[in-house]
């Protein structure tokens, strides 16, 4: 099974407005784009919610290979996010993660790192830095569910061991924390719109 965990819950702080539902070109908004993208390659999307989860539950309860998952400790920062929504992955499987404000990722690279699962944790990689999605195999559900409260995902994956893939794609990189993040790749995606 293909399935991808991804995570919705925060505040947008830094956006200073929330970005989920933030227009994004012909797809909607930002988070309709990141679904489009995962559910194009997997089967299924474990959606966790936090910030707005009503919001969220709304528009996206219906919506086929779409398994909503709510943290209602959302505040407590992203690994509460990621051990709530591995409770909802189906266990023995691969699974990737990305968070869901990167609305640029295009399927084929999620069918890339596919194509190189193994037993360690797979990164994309482009121009010197790391992205997303990262694929984890299976045993690293039981990690992310059995990991002590200071733990993050980095330190359970390098554990576990952690490779990279060279990929042909800037938007691993392009998530969208802040407003000039998010107008330059508005602007990328809709040349000659001005914002």
């Amino acid at each position: 099974m293909k399935q991808c965990l991804m995570l919705a819950a925060g505040l947008s702080s830094r956006m200073g407005q929330w970005k989920m539902l933030l227009p994004w070109g012909d797809s909607g908004c930002v988070l309709d784009s990141a679904l489009d993208n995962a559910l194009a390659f997997c089967e299924r999307v474990v959606l966790v919610t936090g910030f707005r989860g009503e919001t969220l539950r709304q528009r996206y309860a219906a919506r086929p290979g779409v398994v909503l998952c709510h943290n209602p400790d959302y505040a407590r920062g992203m690994f509460s996010s990621l051990r709530r929504g591995a409770q909802a992955l189906t266990p023995g499987h691969h699974f990737f993660m990305v968070p869901g404000d990167m609305p640029a990722i295009h399927p084929g690279i999620y069918a890339a790192l596919w194509r190189h699962r193994g037993n360690m944790s797979l990164v994309p990689f482009c121009n010197g830095g790391r992205g997303h999605p990262v694929l984890l195999p299976p045993v690293l559900r039981e990690h992310i569910l059995n990991a002590g409260p200071q733990e993050i995902l980095r330190q359970l994956m390098e554990r576990q061991g952690r490779k990279t893939l060279l990929v042909d794609s800037h938007a691993i990189h392009q998530d969208l924390d802040t407003p000039s993040q998010y107008r330059k790749a508005y602007e990328r995606l809709t040349p000659g719109r001005t914002f």
